[in-house]
């Protein structure tokens, strides 16, 4: 059985690349909002757009692109980096997950009550 939960963070200097930036590439992909994605998540517009800021300046371009509101509204989506960057992301998750079942299960026979 897989466990609940697999979180990977990748560090780079000076960047660091985990499951709550996916989510939130994710949701600005899905809601075509920084501020959206944000509520969706239960975040600040504050922290959305200082982790956005965080990735744009830590990868060789920016990962989202966004233009204020105003009469023609405004929005962000994902640039082409962003998109490379999610799936790369999510895909290495899944690979990992595949390739070490075997490992976590044993890791997690070794939980749970004393004996």
């Amino acid at each position: 059985m897989p466990p609940n939960r697999i979180a990977l963070r990748l560090y780079w200097d000076p960047i660091m690349m985990g499951p709550g930036k996916a989510d939130l590439l994710q949701a600005i992909a899905e809601e075509g909002s920084i501020s959206a994605a944000g509520r969706r998540m239960g975040m600040s517009y504050r922290r959305a757009w200082a982790l956005v800021e965080e990735m744009n300046a830590g990868f060789c371009a920016p990962v989202v692109s966004s233009a204020r509101g105003g009469t023609r509204g405004g929005g962000a989506h994902l640039t082409e980096t962003g998109t490379e960057v999610l799936r790369l992301y999510r895909q290495l998750l899944e690979r990992f997950r595949e390739s070490c079942n075997d490992d976590i299960a044993a890791l997690e026979a070794l939980t749970g009550p004393r004996d």
